[in-house]
């Protein structure tokens, strides 16, 4: 994977010209390098810098030494974070070839600790997901007073789509965002819940009174349980009375998933539906749903396990939602890295020890 750290050099500097003692794509560079050591906090990263000076200065210039936490803070509130995600969304681009079929899914995730004292807001991001790269392609802000269904057709409107298969949970199964995804030349799975109530009762009711034109099982084991999902398939739309307003509408979908607990001996029972601009293939479309929980297993668990981004207390202007995209820089790098199998908690260590393996991270 290619370094980002050029993507970066066109970046606008909010700073006044007189007051800048560091350039600022090396704060960049240095705050990427400290957070793939393990770096979580401005403090973190001025002490990284500090003890990694005489290692830094090798390859950069360094005029104000390493900047103070109090400048990270500064630097990081003010950049311009559509600016950031721009570069960020370039580099991706470059880096990842989507495969035809891919499935990249689109999920949102809060900041919990962005929660300033007195306010309700928290930032609350939407990414969009690669699962066959394993890499996040794009990232958006939720506008406050907003939902996620406002900023999804700006993730979308960003993100090259042609050939894959876009999944969304049941926020985004609006008529305006399947016909964005046909636009873009990719197919999607939405899911239904009760926010599109009528069409909800439509292909529930298609599901009692019409034969399923195709059924597949998968069974997995592991972390405790065995899970069973058995997903139908239905290509007839005749109960659907708008399915011409869903642009490209090919198939109603059913999961349904049981789960036995091995600890308790219990049985979980779960029915979801879903619709989907495949033909009605229900290995495919089984896999594909299967496939969605990547962003959840990959990214936002690994966000918050890893890189605790649920307790950052980084609150000033746009720090939250430009540190979180760092994160996500060092998680593209960290998981294509192939020279080791190890988890991404030991290959930050490793970086952290080894200048070596760092600056091979860095100018993959």
């Amino acid at each position: 994977m290619e370094s980002p750290l050029k993507y970066f050099a066109e970046l606008a500097d909010p700073r006044v010209e007189r007051t800048r003692e560091h350039i600022l794509q090396e704060i960049l560079f240095i705050t990427v390098a400290a957070v793939l050591c393990g770096a979580e906090s401005w403090n973190e990263i001025e002490s990284y810098g500090k003890v990694k000076q005489s290692w830094l200065k090798e390859f950069l210039r360094l005029p104000g030494g390493i900047p103070s936490h109090d400048t990270l803070n500064r630097v990081f509130s003010a950049l311009d974070p559509e600016q950031l995600e721009a570069c960020f969304l370039s580099w991706v681009r470059e880096a990842a070839q989507l495969t035809a079929g891919e499935v990249v899914s689109i999920d949102g995730k809060a900041i919990r600790g962005s929660r300033q004292a007195g306010k309700k807001q928290i930032v609350h991001l939407v990414s969009a997901w690669a699962n066959a790269n394993n890499l996040v392609l794009a990232q958006r802000k939720v506008d406050d007073k907003s939902n996620e269904i406002t900023a999804i057709p700006k993730l979308l409107q960003a993100l090259e789509l042609s050939g894959t298969v876009v999944t969304i949970d049941a926020i985004g199964c609006q008529r305006s965002i399947a016909r964005q995804i046909a636009d873009k030349k990719a197919d999607y799975i939405l899911a239904l819940k009760e926010n599109q109530g009528h069409l909800l009762e439509e292909v529930k009711d298609s599901f009692q009174m019409l034969p399923a034109e195709a059924i597949d099982e998968e069974i997995d084991c592991g972390h405790g349980r065995v899970e069973k999902r058995t997903c139908s398939v239905i290509g007839d739309l005749s109960l659907v009375e708008k399915a011409s307003a869903w642009t490209g509408l090919q198939s109603l979908v059913r999961i349904k998933a049981e789960r036995f607990l091995k600890a308790t001996g219990e049985i979980e029972q779960e029915t979801r539906y879903y619709i989907s601009s495949l033909k009605p293939d229900a290995t495919r479309l089984n896999h594909a749903i299967r496939q969605h929980w990547g962003i959840e297993n990959s990214l936002h668990w690994i966000l918050d396990v890893a890189f605790h981004e649920d307790q950052s207390r980084k609150r000033a202007g746009h720090a939250a939602q430009n540190f979180s995209l760092i994160n996500r820089i060092a998680l593209n790098l960290l998981k294509h890295d192939r020279s080791t199998k190890l988890g991404i908690r030991s290959k930050r260590l490793i970086a952290g020890w080894d200048n070596n393996y760092l600056f091979k991270l860095l100018r993959n």
